[in-house]
């Protein structure tokens, strides 16, 4: 009898422990699967391209945020407080090269990934024939399609950039004077500072590089990556986890648009180096380009420095060389470009740097004690714009000078800009009404008169520019004049002399006097054009008598045979006789003093050959010419000005 209840006994222990055991099974069971759905919610996104991480072996693991960014949370090791930027508004990614801990590794970063902003590339569905059966495109359709797709994206041939190595050789095209110059042993320290916002991925990572090729490691401290909030998936956790390979290259991420005068503001906050050389995200470095920046800069430290800008063409991506000597300039509707004129060569030397009015924003180096001293950038410019030349006319206004370093060369991608360059052109309107209240004092009027949109905006509201007056007070910085008269001489100040100056507008045709220009001056045909309104086509007769246009002044109006044409005006010389006129305003008639004949619209289709030299002329397109005087309403003109800007 006890034997049977002992077996009884056990038999009921052990279903129990059997049931204990299936218990905890299926308990581990739903955990797992909880947490596989927990990890597939919270961690999986779309996956990324395979093609950049090519080459990258044992990628560290990843410390992902989703959807928002806490404030509470740790952002990373040896994090300077800035001024004009909170803590929470930073992501702070340090190169992982080098460290032997994995544990180190793990968790050293975090990306950002807001979930409206996913790489959310999806396959596009296929094209069906009459049959029903998926028509597959010819190879150079789907090429063409995608070239003129990447075009669209990024402003440049992205498909021909992505078959490039990212570690091309620039041929060497610097003087050979400067190949044997020599540099101090104890140059000061650099840091790159690369700012970037949706930049395509080849031309990104052939910037950082360049510099890395190129840049001696002694001199180079670090390049700091600054991500203006990219939305485009490759530059997320892919660009995290290339980075961390990178010795020397650290990625900062702000959690809002900050523009570039912000984002190199923000990255050089950061920044350990000397010198601070910003650089635009699509560039290429030759052999041999820091040195001469750092020689320059440490010769004196209120010196900012450009190197020569060579050009990579958008569609091609071929290399071409920017002939020396070059300097950077601006007109009066603040828009820069680089000048290159031969009467600048220094004939002693073609390694010395020449001074220049401005420098463009590709690559700029400059000392960073003096960089925060002056100022840094202004807080206050949007998106980007104007900056370059709002600091140019304050390093020069304010205690410091500005030059091109003939030996040192980079190359800047050339973009191709579709009419809707600038989305919101409101932001850069304001930019260079910020710039022209600040710095230009009374000269700002000349501004205003050839950006109507400008002043409008103006008349409205008025920019905050306290904080850069008071900056300007206490850094005793000379006025505009002063800087137009010693710095940049060789801009021609327009006189706008009321009757004398605006839109040239002619009676008979309803149209005004117009050229089809490109950057800089270069001189061409005159053509008669709905009149803008927008300044662009303004006009000034001066005291020279000479017919001075557009926003540079450096055009004059002369003629070519019976045809009205724009020509390089004259500089340091009397003006010829040819480029002299009188208006007569009680008739309307502008008269060429040496042939006296005036001057008549002619627009499409009505143009007849009055001698040999016109019939090379496209008879299609109309222009301006010189005919005998009468009272036709076509030889009727009359000067508008379209704003009348209060004064200073």
């Amino acid at each position: 009898m006890r034997l049977l209840w002992s077996r009884a006994v056990r038999r009921k222990m052990l279903y129990l422990w059997l049931l204990l055991i299936g218990f905890a099974l299926v308990t581990l069971v739903l955990s797992d699967l909880l947490n596989n759905r927990h990890r597939v919610r919270g961690h999986q996104k779309p996956g990324p391209p395979r093609r950049p991480l090519q080459g990258i072996p044992n990628a560290p693991g990843l410390e992902v945020i989703v959807d928002s960014w806490d404030p509470a949370l740790e952002l990373g090791v040896d994090l300077a407080p800035l001024k004009s930027l909170q803590e929470d508004q930073l992501l702070f990614v340090p190169s992982a090269q080098g460290t032997n801990n994995p544990s180190q590794k793990k968790g050293s970063y975090r990306v950002l990934l807001p979930a409206a902003n996913k790489d959310s590339r999806a396959a596009a569905p296929p094209t069906h024939g009459a049959t029903g059966k998926a028509a597959r495109p010819r190879p150079e359709a789907v090429e063409g399609d995608a070239q003129s797709s990447a075009v669209q994206k990024y402003g440049f041939n992205e498909v021909v950039s992505g078959r490039i190595s990212l570690h091309r050789r620039l041929p060497d095209t610097r003087h050979p004077e400067c190949l044997g110059e020599q540099y101090s042993e104890s140059l000061p320290s650099a840091s790159v500072v690369i700012c970037f916002h949706d930049e395509a991925w080849s031309t990104l990572l052939r910037t950082v590089q360049s510099v890395l090729d190129t840049a001696p490691g002694q001199y180079l401290q670090e390049v700091l990556l600054v991500d203006d909030l990219s939305h485009h998936g490759h530059l997320k956790s892919v660009l995290s986890e290339y980075v961390s390979h990178l010795d020397g290259v650290r990625l900062i991420r702000s959690t809002k648009r900050l523009g570039v005068a912000g984002c190199r503001s923000l990255g050089a906050a950061r920044a350990a180096g000397e010198v601070l050389v910003f650089m635009d995200s699509h560039c290429e470095c030759q052999k041999g380009w820091l040195e001469p920046l750092l020689e320059r800069v440490a010769q004196d430290r209120t010196r900012v420095v450009s190197p020569i800008m060579d050009v990579i063409d958008w569609q091609t991506f071929e290399y071409n060389a920017t002939q020396w000597p070059v300097i950077g300039v601006f007109d009066w509707r603040l828009d820069f470009h680089w000048e290159s004129n031969s009467r600048l060569q220094d004939k002693d030397s073609a390694a010395r740097p020449l001074l220049s009015p401005a420098l463009g924003g590709g690559v700029v180096a400059v000392d960073r004690h003096f960089f925060h001293s002056v100022g840094a950038y202004d807080p206050g410019m949007l998106l980007w714009g104007v900056e370059q030349i709002e600091l140019s006319i304050r390093v020069w206004s304010c205690g410091g000078t500005m030059e091109v370093v003939p030996c040192s060369r980079v190359a800047h991608l050339d973009h191709h800009h579709p009419p809707y360059r600038f989305p919101d052109q409101d932001l850069l309107q304001r930019n260079k009404i910020r710039t022209a209240d600040t710095w230009m004092d009374a000269y700002r009027k000349i501004f205003y008169r050839r950006d109507t949109l400008a002043h409008f905006i103006r008349q409205s509201e008025s920019p905050d520019i306290t904080e850069r007056l008071r900056l300007k007070r206490n850094l005793g910085c000379r006025n505009f004049h002063w800087y137009l008269t010693t710095v940049y001489p060789q801009l021609y100040i327009p006189q706008d002399r009321p009757t004398l100056s605006g839109e040239l507008y002619n009676v008979g045709t309803g149209s005004c006097a117009d050229y089809p220009r490109g950057p800089g001056p270069q001189g061409g045909a005159m053509i008669a054009a709905p009149c803008s309104g927008t300044g662009s086509q303004h006009c000034d007769l001066n005291s020279e008598f000479e017919v001075r246009w557009g926003p540079s002044g450096a055009l004059c109006l002369d003629a070519s045979g019976k045809r009205a044409v724009l020509s390089p005006c004259p500089t340091h010389r009397p003006t010829a006789s040819r480029l002299k006129w009188k208006f007569i305003k009680l008739s309307g008639q502008l008269v060429h003093q040496q042939s006296q004949l005036c001057l008549e619209a002619v627009m499409e289709g009505g143009l007849t050959p009055s001698s040999p030299r016109d019939v090379n002329t496209n008879a299609k397109t109309g222009g301006l010419f010189l005919r005998p005087c009468t009272h036709h309403p076509r030889q009727q003109w009359h000067f508008e000005q379209l704003v009348a800007p209060k004064g200073a």
